[in-house]
């Protein structure tokens, strides 16, 4: 009985933390932080289905329990997958998991293997490892990788156009990163980068023209449907920080 307890505390604790974790990210009210906590598993319930119950982010909070519970066992799995065979698939799917639990490096070698033969273009692994690139500052190295990908249909509206704008910036292409931030910044879409957008613009003390990007943001905010709001509000909370500081 003693363990039954003990293994109920541990997931209603773990619940508890993915809640408060989703519930600052995306800059939900803090209201729902003491409903979490002072009502640990009814809290959570009405959190989960109130906030985060859409079919993907349901298997995302799935993943994220398992992987809090046991956080190197998928890991474990993958790698012993890959031992036993050693094909693409098996690789990036490592790969992939290493990036998410950030373990860049080792993602990066494996992402790197993989981009040979018949793969060496591969849509979804030049993504990754744009993302991986820029989370240890390989500025250098996203830009030809992005430019193979660059008339894809899918890149446009990728976080890797967005790293591919910011990686242009770093490596002194300061004109092609604004256009590509510029393409960018259409109305009701793209939140997180018109809010680098309006970064870069201030970088370059154009404090108006990144007041006007960020207010944009702002304004549109009224006018998205509640789950767009929420998907987005961490880049709202952002912005609105942004122009307090321009303000000061």
């Amino acid at each position: 009985m003693f363990f039954y307890n003990n293994y109920f505390y541990y997931i209603t604790v773990a619940l508890q933390v993915i809640c408060v974790l989703h519930c600052l990210k995306k800059g939900n009210q803090n209201k729902w932080i003491w409903i979490i906590i002072f009502l640990p598993v009814v809290g959570c319930l009405i959190y989960f289905f109130s906030e985060i119950a859409t079919g993907r982010q349901i298997n995302q909070v799935s993943s994220g329990l398992g992987s809090m519970l046991n956080p190197t066992g998928s890991i474990r799995k993958l790698e012993q997958q890959l031992r036993f065979t050693d094909t693409f698939h098996n690789r990036v799917a490592l790969a992939d998991a290493y990036l998410a639990h950030g373990r860049t490096e080792d993602a990066i070698a494996l992402y790197e293997q993989s981009l040979t033969g018949v793969f060496t273009e591969n849509e979804h692994v030049l993504k990754q490892l744009i993302i991986a690139y820029a989370n240890v500052k390989r500025y250098k190295d996203i830009i030809p990788l992005a430019q193979k990908i660059y008339r894809s249909p899918q890149f446009a509206r990728s976080q890797a156009h967005m790293l591919y704008a910011i990686a242009l910036e770093n490596t002194g292409h300061t004109e092609a990163a604004e256009k590509e931030f510029r393409s960018m910044n259409g109305r009701f879409s793209n939140f997180e980068p018109r809010y680098q957008y309006g970064l870069f613009l201030r970088r370059a003390r154009r404090d108006d023209e990144a007041k006007q990007v960020f207010g944009d943001m702002l304004n549109e905010a009224g006018h998205l449907s509640s789950r767009e709001r929420r998907y987005n509000q961490v880049w709202f909370n952002q912005a609105r920080e942004e122009l307090k500081k321009m303000s000061a």
